[in-house]
């Protein structure tokens, strides 16, 4: 079990704001420091800090891939529990891996490692998935996408 963190008024209204969009100019974290009423550093440092206090596990633009030319799979495996720490670990050394997570299921516990492979090519989704499946001896199930949603969700920051 995580430890709590704390989140000041500050740390909450930078959440809110950065879930809404970022601004494209020459100095984005001075623009949205200035809204904030911070500086600039503070706003920076306050963001790495919510990175390495995995309050923020992720802070970066999303791309379309297929938009510029890539392409991208949801992928998945059967991983035996003990051997899990060693696919975990073939399968997290590639580049082309987005994030892995595990996920349990009592309706479906077939698949237990789930993945996003993003490569710049077909050629280079199935590169991965050969070599994940070489390195680790088991297979990797491909899941492409058939047709694209978009839901905006913000996620409020309480006290």
């Amino acid at each position: 079990m995580r430890e709590a963190i704390e989140l000041d008024t500050i740390d909450r209204a930078i959440i809110d704001t950065l879930q809404g969009g970022f601004p494209i100019c020459e100095r984005p974290y001075a623009e949205v420091a200035g809204g904030l009423g911070i500086a600039e550093a503070d706003l920076l440092r306050r963001l790495q800090r919510l990175l390495d206090r995995s309050v923020l596990t992720r802070f970066g633009p999303l791309f379309q891939v297929e938009r510029m030319g890539g392409a991208f799979v949801l992928a998945a495996m059967r991983v035996p529990e003990t051997d899990w720490q060693r696919v975990l670990a073939v399968v997290n050394s590639l580049p082309a891996v987005a994030h892995n997570y595990r996920r349990e299921s009592e309706r479906n516990s077939e698949f237990n490692m789930w993945f996003v492979l993003a490569a710049e090519s077909e050629a280079g989704i199935d590169a991965a998935i050969g070599q994940i499946q070489q390195s680790s001896g088991l297979q990797v199930f491909s899941f492409p996408k058939l047709q694209e949603y978009f839901v905006e969700m913000k996620l409020p920051v309480r006290p």
